[in-house]
This record gives C-alpha cells, sequence and structure tokens, in this order.
C-alpha cells in the first residue's frame, strides 16, 4: 500500500521540535519542512497496527485546548505507537512510526519518544537529503533534553558537517560535549561548524565564541583557550572582549615578563582598560608592576595619569601614589639619558645598546626615535629578535603606520607569537574600522 497515511501541513514534527528547543533551552526561528513521503511502500502488517493509532491521535488533536488532556491522551496512545513501531518491516514503516513518536512526545512531553522518532525516522532512509541535516538536529535537540548528551553530539556534529546553518547549533553542541565530559571533542567541533559558517559567508555570533572560550579556560585547554580569545577580538573587538582575550592569553600563554608588558601595552591601546574599574584595576596594577617606575618610569606615570582621569584609579591610594611617586622623580634623569644612548647605539658593534635606546624611547612614546633603534638593533644583531620585531610593530602602530607594524609583528615567533597575532587582530580591526563609512 503506498502513501496511506500523509504527512500533514502543520508539521507535527515542526511542533515537536519547537517544544523541545524551549526545553533544550533553545527556540526555532522558522517552521522546518516536512520529510519527504511520496513513493515508499507500507507493509500490511505495519497498516493494520497503524490505522487504529492515526484515530486515536486524530482524536487526540481535537484536544489541544486542554493541555493535561492532551498529554493524557498521548500518554494512552502510546503502546498503541509502540506496537505499530513493532510491525514495521519497511522503509516507509518506519519512517511514519518515527513520526507517531514525534508527534505524541510533542504532545505528553516525552522527550525520550521524540528522540527514539526522529531516530527512526533518519535510520528509515526515506528523509529527502537535503533535509536531512535539519533532521539530525532535530534528533540532537531531543536527545539533549532526554539528556543522551553522547547522541545528542553526534547528531549535532552529524548537522554541522552536512552544512546546517541555525544560530543554536554551535551552542547546543558545545553544551552537549560538555555535559558528555568531552570538552576537547567540542571544541574541535566548534572550530569546524564556525569554519564552515564563515565559508558560508555568515557572520560568526559572539555567543559562539565566548562560550567555547569558557569551555577551553574551564578545561584548562591552553592551545583552544588562545585559538578562541583570538578569535573573540577578530570577529567582534569591544573592549569587554578585549578584555576578556587578554586576559585569556596572560593565563594560558606562558608569557615572561617583558613579553607580558606588550601584552598589557596592547590592552592600553585596544581598549580593554577603559572598561569598569572593577574589572580593570587589578590589570592596571600588575601593568605598573609589570612595567616597573624604575625602568618605565615614563610609561607608568602616563598610565597612571590617564587612568586616574578615566576614574580607574585613584591617586589617593597609596601603592598608586608611591609608584606615581617613584616613576615621576626618575624622569628627567631617564629622558637626558637618550642622546647619549642613542649616539652609543649607532657606534656599537652590535645592537644591545641601540635595543636599550629603543626601549626607553617607546617609553617616552617617542615612536619616531624608537622605530629607527629597533631598527638598528635588528641590523645589527646579537639581541632578540622577536623582542625588537614586537616593539618595532608597537612604535610603528603609534606612528600610524598600520602596515609596517603588520609586518613587523608577521615576523615574530616563538612564545611571543600569540601576542604579535592580538597585535595584528587590534590593526586588522582598526583598519577595518577606518575603512567603513561613517553613518
Amino acid at each position: 500500500m503506498r502513501g496511506m497515511f500523509r504527512f500533514k501541513s502543520n508539521s507535527a514534527l515542526a511542533m515537536a521540535v519547537a517544544a523541545g528547543l524551549a526545553i533544550s533551552g533553545f527556540g526555532m526561528s522558522a517552521i522546518p519542512a516536512e520529510a519527504k513521503s511520496s513513493g515508499g511502500t507500507n507493509s500490511k502488517e505495519f497498516v493494520a497496527a497503524a490505522m487504529p493509532l492515526q484515530k486515536k491521535v486524530d482524536e487526540i488533536e481535537k484536544l489541544k485546548a486542554d493541555p493535561a488532556k492532551l498529554a493524557a491522551g498521548a500518554t494512552e496512545a502510546m503502546p498503541m505507537a509502540d506496537a505499530a513501531a513493532a510491525a514495521a518491516k519497511t522503509p516507509q514503516d518506519m519512517l511514519l512510526a518515527g513520526q507517531f513518536f514525534v508527534t505524541l512526545g510533542g504532545y505528553n512531553g516525552d522527550m525520550a519518544a521524540r528522540q527514539r522518532g526522529a531516530q527512526m525516522m533518519i535510520d528509515s532512509g526515506r528523509i529527502d537529503a537535503a533535509q536531512l541535516p535539519q533532521f539530525q538536529f532535530y534528533l540532537g535537540n531531543f536527545a539533549y533534553a532526554s539528556k543522551d548528551y553522547m547522541t545528542a553530539a553526534k547528531a549535532l556534529k552529524t548537522s554541522s558537517d552536512l552544512g546546517f546553518q541555525h544560530e543554536q547549533l554551535l551552542p547546543l553542541m558545545m553544551q552537549a560535549y560538555g555535559a558528555a565530559n568531552m570538552a576537547q571533542e567540542g571544541l574541535t567541533a566548534a572550530k569546524q561548524t564556525i569554519a564552515s559558517r564563515k565559508a558560508a559567508g555568515l557572520a560568526i555570533p559572539e555567543d559562539w565564541i565566548s562560550r567555547a572560550q569558557v569551555v577551553a579556560y574551564k578545561a584548562k585547554l591552553a592551545p583552544e583557550a588562545i585559538f578562541f580569545s583570538t578569535m573573540l577580538v577578530e570577529e567582534h573587538p569591544s573592549n569587554f572582549n578585549w578584555l576578556a582575550a587578554t586576559q585569556m592569553i596572560r593565563t594560558f600563554a606562558g608569557l615572561d615578563p617583558q613579553a607580558t608588558l606588550d601584552l598589557f601595552r596592547l590592552m592600553d591601546r585596544s581598549g580593554a582598560l577603559d572598561n569598569d574599574a572593577q574589572y580593570v584595576q587589578g590589570e592596571y596594577k600588575e601593568y605598573i608592576e609589570t612595567a616597573d617606575p624604575r625602568k618605565n618610569p615614563g610609561e607608568v606615570a602616563s598610565l597612571i595619569s590617564r587612568a586616574a582621569a578615566k576614574g580607574k584609579l585613584k591617586t589617593t591610594d597609596a601603592w598608586v601614589n608611591d609608584a606615581n611617586t617613584n616613576a615621576t622623580s626618575r624622569i628627567a634623569a631617564d629622558k637626558a639619558s637618550i642622546p647619549a644612548l642613542v649616539k652609543e647605539a649607532r657606534g656599537a658593534a652590535d645592537g644591545k645598546t641601540a635595543l636599550l635606546a629603543a626601549d626607553v624611547s617607546l617609553n617616552y612614546d617617542m615612536f619616531d626615535q624608537a622605530e629607527e633603534m629597533y631598527k638598528l638593533a635588528l641590523a645589527k644583531g646579537g639581541i632578540d629578535a622577536n623582542v625588537a620585531q614586537t616593539r618595532l610593530g608597537i612604535a610603528d602602530y603609534g606612528l600610524g603606520k598600520n602596515a609596517e607594524a603588520n609586518d613587523a609583528f608577521a615576523k615574530v615567533t616563538g612564545p611571543r607569537l600569540t601576542v604579535a597575532k592580538l597585535w595584528q587582530a587590534l590593526i586588522a580591526t582598526k583598519t577595518a574600522a577606518a575603512a567603513t563609512p561613517a553613518g
């Protein structure tokens, strides 16, 4: 018998999915398409079991105005659905038996029944190939609501691999992998899902990246934490995200004090330190301690002055006052030493003095001179080229030479690479913002 049971235009699966997603914490944005069912053959045994069930379902649907009676009727009909499933012999039988479970489970909130039904529909092989990614998404939702997290993760990953696009796909998939204690696998799947979405020309929701970042942090997976932190500011460069990303990098990148200083300089220039004082006072203190009033007095004094003007620090606080006094008392002598350092650097056999002269100049935002000295240090050699390239990039950024700064950061290798990539992300976002017409 061919096509004896038809899928109704109001799609019971659509309603079931909507309810299932709500319980999972998500909602559907559109009515899903129905599975194609034309051309299939029902067995005599299945028809005999399904006819009374269909009649029962029709009666139950008349109770929609009374949710309690609707749920009770669906529960009463479940044994009939079990009998129909047991009688299923053909793919079309399995497809329609699955729909019964999805429909009835939607009426009484039986998540396991919905999961069972969706799985049967997929396993029937009767779902149109174009709709299969969407039905895998439904299965993942039902399985997650049933707390079958392994099945949910697998189905959602399959949906993603097949190219399905939905705003809640990745968040739910991440939750499923996390609940299954498979954080690493979930983050790998997240990378693939994001890459697929980008390839489709779609924006990456901020929530996707921040969720992955948090999962990586909790699982203490350093490479993934760094990866998603960098992506967060590349895709959504808000001041708060810059703070979150740089804090994450500082936690996981294993930076030495000098690389940490250059990360703090990035925080300052990216807007990360422009967040609410409660979030950044600790960052300011550590920046000041890392810069050291004795070594970079100009930078420390400038930082304290700007922070106080913005209400981020109080100069009446003892530690702020001590750092400021220590820094300002050294500025005159420190500045006076620069011309002699520059002269010595030009005549030196290696680049060590040039690097020192460059660092002192950078400390006072003397970007032209810092740029010249870093280039000289690199040309003469005998220094840590990665330090010089990083700070040459910072000097060029200060001069507004974004292309040159990007080139300098691109040459950085080793442990500083993470910091350099963040600086490149800052340059890219600033360049993009400048290229976007106002209004």
